[in-house]
C-alpha cells in the first residue's frame, strides 16, 4: 500500500478554507462598518502603517502578491490618496512606498474596526489555543522551508 499523504493534504486543504474564511470575515466586518476596501487593499495599508517607505518589493513579498497585482493595488489606493510612491534616489527603477496623512487617517478609522474582531476572535477560542496553534504552523512552515 502506497501512503497518499492524505492527513497533511487535508490540513493543508482545511487551511485554505481558513485563510478563505478568515478573508471574508474580514470583508463582511469592514461592509457591515461602512468602510470601503477589498483585503487586499487591507494589507497592503496595513504593511505600510507598520513600515512606512518599504520598497514595492518588500510589499509583495509581505502580502504575497505578484508585482503586477501589487502594482494595480498601488495605483488604486495612489488615485483615492492612501499612498504615494518615491523614486529611490540610488536606482530609479526602485520606487518606496509611504502613506499619506489621508492613508494614515483611513488606517486610524480602519484599526479599531479590525483590532475588535481580533479580540472576538480572542474570546471565543482562547489565548493559550490561540498560542499554541500559532506554534504549531510556526513549526510546520519551518519544516517546509527546509524541505
Amino acid at each position: 500500500m502506497i501512503y497518499e499523504g492524505g492527513e497533511f493534504r487535508e490540513f493543508q486543504l482545511q487551511i485554505v478554507r481558513m485563510r478563505i474564511a478568515f478573508r471574508q470575515c474580514v470583508q463582511r466586518t469592514l461592509k457591515q462598518n461602512g468602510i470601503c476596501i477589498t483585503f487586499e487593499m487591507l494589507q497592503v495599508i496595513s504593511c505600510l502603517w507598520r513600515e512606512q517607505g518599504a520598497t514595492q518589493q518588500r510589499l509583495a513579498e509581505r502580502t504575497v502578491k505578484s508585482k503586477a497585482c501589487l502594482s494595480s493595488l498601488m495605483n488604486t489606493l495612489e488615485k483615492r490618496g492612501y499612498i504615494e510612491r518615491h523614486e529611490e534616489p540610488s536606482d530609479r527603477r526602485q520606487k518606496r512606498v509611504y502613506l499619506t496623512r489621508e492613508g494614515e487617517l483611513f488606517w486610524q478609522q480602519i484599526w479599531p474596526v479590525l483590532n475588535s474582531l481580533y479580540i472576538r476572535m480572542e474570546q471565543t477560542f482562547g489565548k493559550a489555543s490561540l498560542r499554541q496553534m500559532s506554534a504549531d504552523l510556526t513549526n510546520i512552515q519551518h519544516e517546509l522551508e527546509n524541505l
